[in-house]
């Protein structure tokens, strides 16, 4: 049988109708890849340490942001790309003025992450 192109609506994945932050898990598309989309108001917010058992890109869509990915610190913006290897410490945090989006792509099928702070 072959595939067949499968559907998910913003209310399947959206935290709220007015944002464009949540996230969808590969799994629910029959996909290997987890997509989180992430908005930060407030300057200096961001998630914690953590690492992931598989690559993890960034693609800061809106802002500025510092990220700290093992031992480098790079400061991002509107327009670049960044790449986290697998098991490698990393978490960001806005740098304002204003809001942080970004669009961050977990390559498995469902998203794993180990809280190091």
């Amino acid at each position: 049988m072959a595939d067949k192109p499968l559907k998910l609506t913003r209310a399947d994945w959206a935290k709220d109708a007015d944002a464009w932050a949540g996230h969808f898990e590969g799994r629910d598309l029959g996909t290997n890849v987890t997509v989180l989309f992430a908005e930060f108001e407030e300057p200096g917010a961001g998630p914690k340490l953590h690492t992931h058992p598989y690559d993890e890109v960034f693609i800061v869509r809106e802002g500025r942001a510092r990220y700290t990915i093992g031992d480098e610190v790079i400061e991002a913006e509107a327009g670049d790309i960044l790449r986290v290897p697998a098991q490698v410490p990393h978490k960001f945090v806005n740098l304002g003025p204003g809001r942080l989006v970004s669009t961050d792509i977990h390559l498995s099928p469902e998203w794993i992450q180990t809280d190091l702070e």
